[in-house]
């Protein structure tokens, strides 16, 4: 099992992953039948081909991201995180506020996540 540096590791190649805007980079970060939600409400993405699909558009939808772990929380194979991901926008950006939990693998590989937020955490600033 990752210890708990392991953990924060893995969420910080993560975050840094997400920000690259390689969707592929970030559906190789998951287990093969991996799960995905985001938001919670939202179907789940089952599969590193749905998780690469959500986040190839998920960077269509701007100019550039940039996700960041704000803080980390672990236990066991767990990882409970504050995140922050800001989208450039053509006229300003979008940040979106909220809380992921991970579970990963004995390999460090995702086995699930899922993100936390709603309308109530979105900003848009010109």
């Amino acid at each position: 099992m990752p210890t708990s540096e392991d953990l924060r590791k893995l969420v910080q190649r993560y975050a840094d992953t997400v920000s690259a805007g390689d969707p592929a980079a970030v559906a190789a970060l998951f287990r093969p039948d991996a799960v995905q939600a985001d938001p919670a409400t939202a179907p789940p993405n089952v599969g590193r081909d749905a998780i690469r699909t959500f986040f190839e558009n998920a960077a269509a939808a701007g100019k550039g991201m940039r996700f960041e772990a704000l803080a980390v929380h672990t236990a066991g194979s767990h990882a409970a995180i504050d995140f922050r991901v800001t989208v450039t926008l053509d006229a300003g950006s979008m940040r979106i506020e909220g809380i992921e939990v991970f579970d990963f693998d004995d390999d460090g590989l995702i086995r699930s996540v899922t993100a936390y937020w709603d309308d109530a955490d979105v900003n848009l600033e010109a």
